[in-house]
């Protein structure tokens, strides 16, 4: 009888294995990030929506450029040359 209790805790009710934790990672965020802005771009948002729209924006990117500082850009890379051989 002890055995069969100690299954069901560990698996939880059913025998199905417990719910991972929800993850969100900062590839998750910089995604959110795009998605708000091409919605923006293309009016998805109305007028009275915006200014909350714009605030959530502001603090993701905010965060962002914080825990995930931005690739150099292509004009700030040294130029790749080709090389013929």
């Amino acid at each position: 009888m002890d055995d069969q209790a100690q299954v069901t805790t560990e698996t939880g009710v059913g025998g199905e294995a417990p719910a991972a934790a929800p993850e969100l990672s900062i590839s998750d965020l910089q995604n959110l990030r795009a998605i708000v802005d091409t919605a923006a771009r293309r009016g998805a948002f109305q007028a009275a929506e915006m200014s909350a729209v714009g605030a959530v924006f502001d603090r993701v990117n905010t965060f962002l450029n914080a825990v995930a500082p931005a690739a150099p850009t292509q004009s700030e890379e040294a130029p790749a040359e080709a090389v013929a051989e």
